[in-house]
């Protein structure tokens, strides 16, 4: 049965002929929920995300295939890569894969663990909420017990390496590496992998700023080959091929010269237009054999200054014609053109050149430096790539990735891309704690602890706190084939037992809980910011109890 509309705002009117109609104040229907109702909605939207991504959590999680509307296919286990691919209507969902976007961004790693912590707060929460407690009290309690767990974390938190030990701190970082990428696609080759990740940052890192900056290191992938021909290239990578086929497949440094100098050109190798809008009538033979002449001599002339220079391998932003292009090989010139404007500041990085906008202005001193340019070649399909090379330590690297298709290609560059945010981390601060839930369940024996000494309310919302953390052990525990409540239960008991902060669930069946041992770790950086960002969405929910929807027009 249709609404009757609401009359008590309606106006009579008359049209032009003199018939009566009534005008009905625009009524756009509004859904609205309050209170308790609109905090379960938040939470059920929430639990909701959770789960689908919870399996994914861990060394023995599970991947997820994505399917986009165009029928593009992702297959990945990175919590904000599934989140920021799946169409979400709930706003409160919405807010899960924000979540999981600034972990990514700052830390890097731990995208699904702390979506996970944040669901599991908020179910803790909405027991409370129907026992009648008022949401900011708990939203209070909860601030408090995150305070308390930093703090412990901190405590905990262990220096295994000094900075200075050069030799020691990267067989440490190697470790560290190794455990990020245990969960992935590529734990098959994460010795090569890790080795790859710590190489990179280690060339590029700042050592007085203790920072990585992520421009300097390019992942590049090709499809084809196997995830052990995946390699890091001291320079740069570009999926190009010199612009003519019978330009040399590498170029040395000759005339016992110690380097291959590189002009970055991004004028293009084109007679010059005038910048006005004309008209160029050619009457005659003669006129247009004076036309061609002169373009002649303008390509000669732009080729000239390249020699001048001494450049020995030109790389242009633009394209350059047929003509351009056979002077250039005529000349001993190899050249590569459509290089995109990115590209070409990042060789400018790893060479020391300058790009040049102008011809005049080309000099020796605007040349950059390299140990060599190779093409590779790939397969039965002669698929060409350019490496530019360095043989001294070089400001930027490349980690060429190799698969067998599309999607292995991808997830390698996200995993590895996750292992070099681990080591960045290290890199800034050497603070670690260890992986396998231990950290999660260190906390949550202290939190309850705590919640003995409160007297009002707080207690319930500290031991909610400590039950919340327990979800990390818990899924990583059940992701690994075991008994979620008895492995739990028993790393619990054995914590508590020996006062060590190092007793984590065994996920790989190594015959230990000890974490130390396995080197399971996490870095201090990350899983901090995972329990600080939880809480903070946490308390931003609770504090919401109305939810208004504005619908479409009724007429």
């Amino acid at each position: 049965m249709s609404q009757v509309p609401d009359l008590s705002n309606a106006i009579m009117a008359q049209d032009e002929m003199g018939r009566p109609f009534i005008i009905v104040k625009d009524q756009s229907q509004k859904s609205k929920a309050q209170g308790l109702e609109a905090k379960k909605e938040h939470i059920l939207a929430a639990r909701s995300v959770a789960n689908i991504i919870k399996s994914s959590l861990g060394p023995r999680g599970l991947d997820k295939i994505l399917i986009s509307p165009d029928g593009d296919i992702t297959i990945t286990n990175d919590g904000a890569t599934i989140l920021s691919q799946m169409e979400l209507k709930d706003e409160i969902a919405k807010l899960l894969v924000e979540l999981s976007k600034s972990q990514d961004d700052e830390i890097g790693d731990g995208t699904t663990g702390v979506v996970v912590l944040a669901c599991s707060l908020l179910d803790q929460a909405l027991e409370l909420i129907e026992m009648g407690i008022h949401p900011i009290k708990i939203a209070n309690g909860f601030d408090e017990a995150c305070k308390i767990a930093i703090d412990h974390l901190d405590q905990i938190s262990e220096s295994l390496f000094d900075i200075n030990d050069k030799e020691n701190f990267t067989n440490m970082l190697l470790k560290v590496a190794k455990t990020s990428l245990g969960s992935k696609i590529v734990s098959k080759e994460h010795n090569q992998f890790a080795q790859m990740a710590v190489d990179a940052i280690t060339q590029v890192v700042n050592w007085e700023r203790k920072d990585v900056d992520f421009d300097l290191i390019k992942l590049e992938g090709k499809v084809g080959g196997s995830l052990k021909d995946s390699q890091l290239i001291n320079g740069v990578i570009l999926d190009k091929d010199f612009s003519h086929p019978q330009m040399p497949n590498e170029v040395t440094p000759k005339d016992n010269k110690d380097d291959v100098k590189l002009a970055l050109l991004t004028c293009p190798f084109e007679p010059p237009k005038p910048k006005t809008k004309h008209k160029l009538d050619i009457n005659s033979v003669e006129e247009y054999i004076n036309l061609q002449e002169y373009e002649q001599f303008k390509f000669k002339e732009m080729i000239q200054k390249v020699k001048d220079s001494n450049a020995d391998v030109v790389i242009c932003q633009w394209g350059f014609d047929d003509e351009a292009n056979h002077l250039l090989y005529q000349n001993n010139l190899p050249a590569i053109r459509w290089v995109g404007g990115a590209e070409l500041e990042q060789i400018a990085i790893a060479t020391n050149a300058k790009i040049v906008a102008r011809f005049e202005d080309l000099n020796e001193s605007k040349l950059g430096s390299c140990s060599k340019v190779k093409q590779l070649e790939f397969g039965t399909t002669r698929d060409k790539m350019l490496t530019i090379e360095n043989t001294e330590k070089t400001k930027t690297v490349t980690c060429f990735i190799r698969g067998s298709n599309k999607m292995i290609v991808d997830e390698a560059k996200r995993a590895l891309y996750d292992s070099l945010c681990a080591v960045r981390n290290l890199c800034k601060d050497s603070k670690i704690v260890y992986g396998g839930g231990a950290a999660e369940i260190t906390m949550s024996l202290k939190i309850s602890h705590e919640a003995d000494k409160q007297t009002g309310i707080d207690q319930y919302a500290f031991r909610s706190f400590a039950k919340a953390l327990d979800i990390i052990p818990l899924t990583l525990a059940e992701n690994s084939g075991l008994n979620g409540i008895e492995t739990l239960s028993n790393v619990k008991a054995m914590q508590a037992k020996e006062n060590k902060s190092n007793i984590g669930v065994d996920c790989m069946g190594l015959g230990t809980n000890d974490m130390r041992e396995s080197f399971v770790v996490d870095p201090y950086v990350g899983k901090r910011q995972q329990i600080l960002l939880a809480t903070q969405l946490c308390r931003m929910i609770l504090k919401i109890d109305s939810v208004i929807v504005k619908g479409t027009d009724q007429y």
